[in-house]
């Protein structure tokens, strides 16, 4: 009798254990807001950028707004240098200038977007690290990026900003484009077909 109540007892504990256990885990998922945990297709996208990682390729401007100076005669590559599982950077450079590098982070389970901005020492520059998280209407070749809170607060206007990323399905072009309310600021196209 003693044997039958302690293994009642032990099976009690481990069901307790196991639907605690349960309802934490279904506790943090319906915390989590909705549409912000990473869909097949901002993963799917994540894979296929992290396919040209250790390529590099020049990019030309296909448009810029009247608010900024203009790149379309400088000279322009992305270097697809870091891909791990939680992150790919891809530093940018504009002729001369490589201050930059685009950052396409797993945060919590949401993909997000930064434009890391360094001084040639490698401190950071004071508008650094701004962008956004995807939002809910990408595929695996396109996704859109709101500006954040941090973004909104750190450059003037900037909450307005969205930042669009796009692979081809061809695997020809890549893009990078911004708006701000709805205005078209810049667009580069990177040629995907003739690595450097």
């Amino acid at each position: 009798m003693t044997g039958k109540k302690t293994a009642v007892l032990l099976l009690f504990a481990c069901v307790m254990v196991s639907c605690a256990s349960g309802t934490r885990d279904q506790a943090e998922v319906t915390e989590a807001p909705a549409g912000l945990l990473i869909s097949e297709a901002q993963q799917s996208f994540f894979e296929n950028l992290a396919s040209l990682c250790g390529q590099s390729f020049a990019g030309q401007q296909i448009y810029r707004s009247h608010h900024a100076s203009g790149w379309a005669h400088l000279d322009m590559v992305m270097h697809v240098a870091l891909c791990e599982d939680d992150r790919i950077h891809i530093p940018f450079h504009v002729g001369s200038d490589q201050s930059r590098t685009w950052m396409f982070l797993v945060e919590d389970g949401r993909l997000r977007f930064r434009h890391d901005h360094r001084y040639p020492d490698g401190t950071p520059e004071e508008e650094s690290l701004y962008g956004g998280y995807a939002d809910i209407s990408g595929t695996a070749f396109v996704q859109h990026f709101p500006a954040d809170e941090y973004t909104a607060q750190l450059i003037e206007g900037g909450g307005g900003n969205i930042w669009t990323v796009m692979i081809d399905e061809a695997f020809t072009t890549f893009t990078y484009r911004l708006e701000r309310d709805g205005e078209k600021r810049l667009r580069v196209d990177f040629d995907l077909t003739n690595p450097l």
